[in-house]
């Protein structure tokens, strides 16, 4: 979450007005995140988030995202809920941009993750792989393997004042991963973003999954590939084995995985290693201007990507 466009008290009274939760109390500024311009909306009924989808959300995905949430939240898993205004939409228009008010989910991430967290994670990822089983929209991922071939493109060109020698290493990367990438894996909704700010915890228990704005129609493993990535990496840089399992068996417990998913698993965690870097590098390189979150480090995933290049089967991850 984030801040990139700013709403005047005004606008927002009016925005409000539409719908059957009460006055505006006070907005903050949610300075997390990436994608979206989000604030904590107080009403005197309430604690609400409001989300304007910003320019990398293309407006007509908007109506998936919602839709996934509902559709997640009615089989019981701890997400938000879209709220409705009282002409029974949930997507309307704030500032010129699609913005929509969704439910407040209690707890805090984790600033340091646990084995505990990581268990839960994967219970948790399973839970929604198998919740939007039924679900009846579709979202193709923008950001498989030909958007990582135009992010690339976009960067390439100032990739070496990043570090020296990246724009041809990303290049070499992109090549293998295209010739490797698994085909024919068990496929379905996923996350795609479940990192440690999008896990919400209360008392070492999860209690929330937020920002499904990165949701697709995807290879379910790439999903575990991701969370990997995300939650089983030291601050050294190292894989944290002991993490790694924990969340692959949290995942097994509720949601049986193939012996080719497991084979898979490498390519998978390194190319959801370079989808990141590849993003964060843009991110970085294009930062606009007054925004008020501060762009990623894109080496971070740099070595993770080389990390999983190492890889040679899922025994690795402590499998």
């Amino acid at each position: 979450m984030a801040v990139y466009t700013e709403v005047s008290d005004d606008e927002v009274e009016k925005f409000v007005a539409a719908y059957d939760i009460g006055a505006v109390v006070a907005l903050k500024g949610i300075a997390e995140g990436v994608e979206n311009s989000n604030y904590l909306l107080q009403t005197d009924r309430g604690l609400y988030i409001l989300t304007l989808y910003e320019k990398r959300v293309a407006k007509a995905d908007v109506p998936f995202f919602l839709g996934l949430m509902e559709h997640a939240a009615a089989k019981g898993l701890p997400c938000p809920t879209p709220i409705a205004a009282r002409d029974g939409k949930t997507l309307r228009e704030l500032h010129k941009r699609p913005a929509a008010i969704i439910s407040f989910l209690r707890g805090m991430w984790p600033k340091r993750v646990l084995v505990t967290h990581c268990s839960q994670v994967g219970e948790a990822l399973a839970r929604l792989h198998l919740a939007a089983a039924d679900f009846p929209m579709r979202r193709a991922n923008a950001l498989a393997l030909p958007g990582w071939k135009q992010l690339y493109q976009s960067c390439r060109a100032r990739a070496d004042e990043v570090q020296p020698g990246l724009a041809e290493e990303l290049g070499r990367e992109l090549e293998e991963l295209a010739a490797r990438w698994p085909r024919d894996l068990p496929e379905g909704v996923i996350h795609a973003d479940l990192f440690p700010d999008n896990v919400f915890f209360m008392n070492d228990k999860l209690s929330g999954i937020i920002d499904f704005y990165f949701a697709c129609n995807e290879a379910l493993a790439y999903d575990l590939g991701i969370c990997l990535n995300a939650w089983c990496f030291e601050k050294d840089g190292a894989l944290n084995a002991t993490k790694a399992r924990a969340l692959v068996r949290g995942y097994r417990k509720t949601r049986p995985v193939t012996a080719e998913e497991i084979e898979a698993l490498p390519i998978l965690a390194r190319g959801s290693a370079l989808r990141f870097l590849l993003t964060r590098l843009y991110d970085w390189l294009h930062h606009p201007a007054g925004a008020f979150v501060q762009p990623k480090d894109p080496l971070e995933y740099l070595k993770k990507l080389r990390f999983h290049r190492s890889v040679k089967s899922a025994s690795a991850y402590g499998l």
